[in-house]
Parts: C-alpha cells; sequence; structure tokens
C-alpha cells in the first residue's frame, strides 16, 4: 500500500496499518527490570531528529521518506516537542473559532448536503503546514529477533510513517497512542524512519479545543519489542458486593505469540498475602475463574489501596519470557434510586479542576516532573478531582491518580465548537459529527481507544464523550459503545445536549441558547447518566435540584477563574449541605496556558498569552483563566479554593 495524501480530506480514513489499541500496561524480562523501571523490550527514540519545515503540501519534499534522499538543508528538531516552540511556525491560541475563520473557506466533509465530499480540502490547503521528521538508529542487541512495533505517545494532528523507504501506516487521533507493526522491516542497524505530520486534516474538525494550536510529534516515540508469548491486552474487572464488604476479581488476557508455555497470575494486597493464584496454559485468550476477596480493602480519595497484579508468562521449560505487573484497585460508583452519586455506598463530592496538559516552556510536551507537581498542588488544596479536558493526557498522569486517590474524569479527544456555535449563537448548520453518518466511526474509535487504554484505572469514576460538541446520534454511539463494554463506570456528556424544553425543571432558564430550530431530538437520556452544565448560577442549579431532578447534578466547569476570580465559590459549596443530588464539580481551569519568554525590550523573562505573538486571529488573555500562573505559580484564587474545597474533603 501507498500512502495517498487524500486521505487527510476523508472522515472515514483515520487510521491506515494502526495497530488495534489495548491496554497500557508495562512489561519487563524479569523482576530486577521491574524493580529498576527499565525495561529489556523498550528502546527511546525521543532525542534530536532530523527536520524540514513546509509552510504548505505542496511545497514539501513528497520523496523525503527515501532512504537516499538528500537531508543537506534539514536542520533538527527535538523529540518531543512543538513544532511552533521550535521557531518553525506561528504561534496561535484560540478558543471557539476554527483558527481559518474568516481567511479560508472550508465545510467539513458530507456535513453540509450529505454529498459534498471537500476535495483537497486539507491536501492542497495553504495553511496546513507539514513536519517532516527523520531518524536514523540501530536496533538496541536486546530487541533483535523480536517482533518490533513502535509507539506514538502523541501526534497532533496527523502523520504518515514509513522505515526504510516503505510505508508503514497513517494515524489520527492526536492524544492517543498510535502503534505501528515495523517487523517485516526493520534492520538491525542503519534503519531511517520517517514521519509526516500536518498540523491539519478532517481531524481538525473534531479537535477545536481551547487551546494553543501546536502541532508536532509533541509525546515520546518508543520501539517495543514483543517477547516470544505476549500480553497484548488485559481486562481486569474488580467488583464489590452490595455490601462493600467483598469483592470478586476477574481477569481476561489476550496473548500473542507462541502458544506453549504457561500463564501464572498472582494478585497480593498491600501487605503481601496473596489473594489470587492461579496458572492456566497458554492460550490465545485466557479468561480467569472469578477469585472472592474477603474484606476487601476499597479504593477511595481517603484510601487510595491499591492491589498489585504480577502476570508471569512461562515458556515450556518453566522460564519466565514476560513479567506484567499491574496496580489496581475496587470500588464501585453508582447512582442511588434517589439520584445520588454514590462511591462505595457513600456519597460522592467531586472538589475538581480541569486539567490541560501544560507547560510554559515546552507547551503541551508535560513531563513527569510536571504532573508530580499538579498531584502536590491537588493535596495542597483539597482538590480530589480531575477532568482530563480535552483529550486523553500522557500514560503516567492516570497511574499517578491512582496512587493518589484522584477521581478522574476520562475525557475523548472531542470537541467541534466551531461547528455549531456561530459568534455565541447556536447554529448547527454544518455540525460534526453530529448525525453525519461518515463522521460516526471515527468517533466511537477515539472512545475505543480512550476505553480500552485506560480501562483498568480504579481512578476513572466517570468516561466523558467529548466537550462542546452539539450533540447527535454518533455521540450516541459512543455512549453505546461504553454502555456495552463497562458498566463499572458512569457516561459523562455536558449541557451543549440540551436540546429539550427545561421550563419544568429550570424555570428562569433563557432557553434560546439550548433549544435549536426544530427538527432536533431530544438526546438527554441517550449520552449521558448525569445532568451536566457549564458555567450555571447557583440560582439556577437551585431551581433544577428544587424540581424533582430525575438525575444528579454536577458542573463539569465552573468558576471560571480568569483573573484574580474565584469569588462567589461559597454560593456553589452551600449547595452541597443542601441538596445530596449535587455532588459538585470542575473548576475552569487549573494552570493558565502562557508561554515563558524572554521581552525583547527588557531582557526579562515574561509569560506571553494568546494575541501576543503576532497571531490573528486570537482569544489574547482568554488563555490565562488558571488557578496557578503558567510557571505553576499559584493566583491568590487558589486559597478560596483551599478552604471551600476543604469543608467537603
Amino acid at each position: 500500500m501507498d500512502a495517498d495524501i487524500k486521505w487527510l480530506d476523508d472522515p472515514e480514513t483515520f487510521r491506515v496499518n494502526q495497530l488495534p489499541a489495548h491496554s497500557d500496561h508495562r512489561y519487563y524480562g524479569d523482576y530486577a527490570e521491574w524493580a529498576h523501571h527499565r525495561s529489556r523490550f523498550v528502546q527511546s527514540l525521543d532525542g534530536q531528529w532530523q527536520f524540514q519545515f513546509a509552510p504548505n503540501p505542496q511545497e514539501r519534499p513528497a520523496d523525503f521518506s527515501a532512504v537516499d534522499y538528500d537531508t543537506a538543508d534539514f536542520g533538527t528538531i527535538e523529540v518531543p516537542s512543538e513544532i511552533e516552540l521550535s521557531d518553525y511556525a506561528q504561534n496561535n491560541y484560540i478558543n471557539t473559532l476554527i483558527p481559518w475563520e474568516g481567511k479560508i473557506y472550508r465545510r467539513p466533509a458530507y456535513a453540509v448536503d450529505g454529498q459534498n465530499k471537500e476535495a483537497g480540502s486539507f491536501s492542497t490547503g495553504a495553511d496546513n503546514t507539514v513536519g517532516l521528521y527523520r531518524k536514523q538508529f540501530d536496533l538496541d542487541p536486546a530487541l533483535r529477533g523480536q517482533q518490533i512495533r513502535v509507539r506514538f505517545a502523541g501526534v497532533e494532528r496527523a502523520m504518515y510513517l514509513w522505515l526504510n523507504g516503505h510505508f508503514i501506516g497513517y494515524a489520527e487521533d492526536s492524544f492517543t497512542p498510535s502503534e505501528f507493526d515495523l517487523t517485516p522491516y526493520i534492520q538491525d542497524e542503519g534503519n531511517v524512519m520517517a514521519v509526516e505530520v500536518f498540523k491539519h486534516s478532517t481531524a481538525s474538525w473534531l479537535e477545536d479545543q481551547d487551546m494553543f494550536r501546536f502541532s508536532g510529534i509533541f509525546r515520546s516515540v518508543d520501539l517495543l519489542a514483543q517477547p516470544a508469548t505476549h500480553v497484548e491486552d488485559m481486562t481486569i474487572r474488580p467488583t464489590v458486593d452490595d455490601d462493600y464488604q467483598n469483592g470478586h476479581f476477574n481477569l481476561e488476557l489476550q496473548l500473542a505469540g507462541e502458544q506453549a508455555g504457561t500463564v501464572h497470575v498472582v494478585a497480593k494486597d498491600a501487605d503481601g498475602q496473596v489473594i489470587v493464584d492461579q496458572t492456566k496454559p497458554v492460550a490465545a485468550s485466557i479468561r480467569l475463574a472469578e477469585t472472592t476477596v474477603k474484606d476487601v480493602h476499597l479504593w477511595d480519595n481517603h484510601h487510595p489501596y491499591l492491589y498489585q497484579l504480577l502476570v508471569e508468562i512461562k515458556d515450556e521449560a518453566g522460564r519466565l519470557v514476560e513479567l506484567v505487573p499491574y496496580r489496581f484497585g475496587f470500588r464501585r460508583i453508582e447512582i442511588s434510586p434517589d439520584h445520588v452519586v454514590l462511591l462505595n455506598g457513600k456519597r460522592l463530592i467531586i472538589n475538581g479542576v480541569n486539567r490541560h496538559e501544560w507547560d510554559d516552556q515546552r507547551g503541551r510536551s508535560v513531563t513527569v516532573a510536571d504532573m508530580k507537581k499538579d498531584i502536590q498542588t491537588f493535596k495542597e488544596n483539597n482538590i480530589n478531582a480531575v477532568r482530563t479536558c480535552h483529550y486523553p493526557d500522557q500514560l503516567p498522569w492516570y497511574s499517578m491518580c491512582d496512587d493518589n486517590g484522584i477521581y478522574m474524569m476520562a475525557e475523548n479527544n472531542l470537541e467541534s465548537h466551531a461547528t455549531w456555535q456561530k459568534m455565541g449563537s447556536v447554529a448547527p448548520s454544518y455540525n460534526v459529527p453530529g448525525s453525519v453518518p461518515q463522521w460516526k466511526e471515527a468517533v466511537v474509535d477515539r472512545a475505543r481507544t480512550n476505553y480500552e487504554t485506560f480501562k483498568n484505572h480504579p481512578a476513572i469514576l466517570f468516561w466523558s464523550l467529548g466537550n462542546e460538541s452539539f450533540v447527535g446520534d454518533d455521540m450516541v454511539a459512543m455512549q453505546q459503545f461504553y454502555k456495552e463494554h463497562d458498566d463499572s463506570r458512569l457516561v459523562h456528556y455536558e449541557g451543549v445536549c440540551h436540546t429539550h424544553d427545561y421550563s419544568d425543571q429550570i424555570p428562569s432558564m433563557d432557553k434560546a441558547n439550548y433549544l435549536p430550530a426544530g427538527g432536533t431530538k431530544d438526546y438527554r437520556d441517550q449520552v449521558s447518566d448525569v445532568e451536566s452544565w457549564m458555567y450555571l448560577p447557583p440560582k439556577q442549579v437551585e431551581e433544577y435540584l428544587q424540581n424533582n431532578p430525575d438525575k444528579p447534578f454536577m458542573e463539569c466547569e465552573y468558576m471560571h477563574d480568569m483573573g484574580n476570580s474565584c469569588g462567589g465559590m461559597g454560593s456553589y459549596i452551600a449547595l452541597l449541605d443542601k441538596y445530596p443530588q449535587y455532588f459538585g464539580g470542575f473548576i475552569w481551569d487549573f494552570i493558565d496556558q502562557a508561554l515563558q519568554v524572554k521581552d525583547s525590550v527588557s531582557g526579562k523573562l515574561v509569560m506571553r498569552y494568546g494575541g501576543d505573538f503576532d497571531d490573528r486571529h486570537s482569544d489574547y488573555e482568554f488563555s490565562g483563566d488558571g488557578l496557578m500562573f503558567a510557571d505553576r505559580t499559584p493566583k491568590p484564587a487558589m486559597q478560596e479554593v483551599r478552604y471551600y474545597y476543604g469543608l467537603h474533603k
């Protein structure tokens, strides 16, 4: 198969030769490797890559992936990093509009009349910048002679991959891992990997988030070797009885490679006591017999108790081939008959924040050090929950939240704000995904990848379909996917799905922005287990709670923290004491999106926001609405948060 640039224009082409998503477990050759957090099966490709920038597809060298291509005029770029922050392209911050609004006329394929494919929309787009990456490498000796894949943890926004001149695959969805099989073309020495990254594709319509619009390989790249027999996927199913005393452990494994040897599964509590010990012969699919765990320790914010799972793959001679460790927890989230959200039988209160991944020098290419600082800030300020706005985060973040008892709303990489909101008014004239059939599989795939990657994390209490995308049949299909695959969590979506009359529940509401022109279905009962709104004033929240609410209520965004704000927070917190159906919300947002630069006049390091980079059009300082400055210095508003969130720890 050859690469086709026209895939950029086609919403039905979003992955080519990409391996299926699977659980995020790590694997090692033995216990010593696990103890030192270093696996013989992993080789990092992070570091300096050769790089060339092209302002549009027409000006890129189309044959740059050839092994013998002359790269004398290439520069270098660090991987991971943002192309824009390496001074190759223009910084731009924008909120609800799409970046080309008012400059280039575009409409999403099939969205207007169901017929127009919008051919050439991105493949010939004058604004579609291209990053051309090349990396030469030798395969580490420990990886040689095995099946080899490459994992790109995050690439904005569409990528084509070649190895040694052979086309390997194509991927969209910027914020979830993309893996490809390299085995047919990998060499022990002298490999040449080439990656072509386009800033825009049909994915751009689905990734219209309120943030700086970057591009490039902004998360790590790793080579992964596959042992002779390998755990490809793992689904852990810990359940809790109705009396919350005992638990039940279930495990399903999908294995690849040689079908010989044994699988030994052990699970231990924090004191090292064995709760599960089973051995099975190797098979493509393995399901363990359910094990009852007496007097189970339940996981929550105050006691993030985790059990240790160990999966040992042994060959026919009994030698250890692969070790898979994973920490898991028992917890149960549900909605009571009187519409109260319960965790482990007790009322759940969310003291949450929305958290963009951000570093004031690296943009969204955040580090583990950044994550550790954020967890520490959560603990110091009584923050017990995080919404991954508005995309999946880096893999380590989920385990950190498990370890520290941080409740998670795990959001899909989806926001299509510009397709339905026009200058502040609701006008879904070319809304995607909406109910456009050609966009359905792309968004369901994003739900699938989010679920398959992170399904084993106890911290995740809610799957979120996305953000500020006007609801339609395609999002119903996303919700159905979650419901068919996972009954251990709730599914969330927010107020843009409010397409019905709220006069009974919130009499004082101005419904003009929530009731589009006739013909729109009422999707309220098909996309969300909870009633979730953004920035609804406390008075109207109370009206909903006073009018026989049929769903528990939360604010997935509230207390918009621009400048020295967060005043009036007490009015929201007071509702927690009056109405058990109200379970809190997530402040917008945790950290400013700003970049530290040296001022050309003073020579001092300063923070620059949207509009400070001659970016037009821009939403200017609207990116500065965090509880912390971009360098992670708390703002005065954090004191307000620490006090009020401390009232309901």
